[in-house]
């Protein structure tokens, strides 16, 4: 299936779109897939716009204010599973108590990354700078998930309250250079959509070929070591399968920055990273290396 003698998940969920620990294991073990880091959304469910049939329905009360993916079931997966889940968490930016609210969760829990960041706070708002300094000065890697606010034409349409997250590519940028000792590990439509040369005049959410030339994720890359990217959801592979030549260069120019990574089921990113060709070593990076290296600190 994959030349990739392990897989490692770096971006999954559990209790998620119909799926409780078990049923994410039995499709792990469907596509060869040995582990997975399991992550958090520390969000009000009321202002993520999702559909509660995408959520854990055990402890949704009426007028109580759950967030849509709690770190409580990432423990309890894990502890059922700790062969197979890899715990992470991240509060949100604006409460208060966020920086030793992950200190707790990596002392008593084991969490050995920060993800998922998805709130509508700009990644570059000061009290989210201060959560990835301190995720940083843990040797936790940040898993972010970018959209952006508004999308043209006409000066820009406003997406939404509840679709955007973390703000634009200029908010990612002062966000790292105020955080150089993080690891930011990018996801997301808001993220993806800078592999296009026309970002600011592309007027969808996710892309579709043909690719502009000149897209600024690929200078991100070069000019910052800290930022790596997972390639989960259905963002990254609409991005990499627009222009699958941009792709592979890509892909083997920064193998060391990259994660295999789902966010959902199946072997669909399976099937197209296959129709790459890449090289055995940059498939045993993305496969697991990367994913492994960056926690092994943690």
């Amino acid at each position: 299936m994959t030349k990739a003698k392990r897989l490692i998940d770096s971006h999954q969920h559990v209790f998620w779109h119909g799926k409780d620990d078990r049923g994410l294991v039995e499709d792990m073990d469907r596509f060869g897939i040995e582990k997975a880091w399991l992550l958090t959304w520390e969000e009000l469910e009321a202002e993520t716009g999702v559909g509660l049939r995408a959520l854990d329905p055990r402890y949704r009360v009426p007028g109580s204010a759950i967030t849509a993916l709690p770190l409580h079931d990432v423990v309890e997966a894990c502890r059922r599973y700790p062969d197979r889940f890899i715990p992470g968490y991240c509060p949100h930016p604006t409460d208060p108590n966020a920086q030793a609210k992950l200190a707790a969760a990596i002392d008593m829990f084991g969490v050995k990354v920060c993800g998922e960041w998805k709130s509508s706070v700009l990644m570059d708002d000061p009290r989210a700078i201060e959560l990835l300094r301190f995720a940083g000065s843990r040797r936790l890697p940040v898993v972010f998930h970018l959209d952006v606010p508004y999308l043209p034409p006409n000066g820009g349409r406003f997406v939404g309250n509840y679709s955007w997250k973390g703000g634009t590519i200029h908010n990612l940028e002062r966000a790292m250079q105020a955080a150089p000792n993080t690891i930011f590990i990018g996801h997301g439509p808001g993220f993806w959509r800078e592999m296009h040369g026309e970002a600011d005049n592309w007027g969808e959410v996710y892309l579709k070929p043909p690719l502009a030339p000149g897209g600024r994720l690929l200078t991100l890359f070069d000019k910052y070591p800290n930022l790596y990217a997972d390639l989960s959801a259905g963002s990254a592979l609409r991005a990499l399968g627009a222009d699958p030549a941009v792709a592979r260069r890509l892909l083997l120019a920064h193998s060391d920055r990259f994660l295999f990574a789902r966010d959902y089921y199946g072997g669909d990113l399976l099937d197209f990273l296959n129709t790459l060709d890449l090289p055995e070593e940059v498939w045993q990076k993305i496969g697991w290396e990367n994913a492994e290296r960056l926690i092994g600190n943690a």
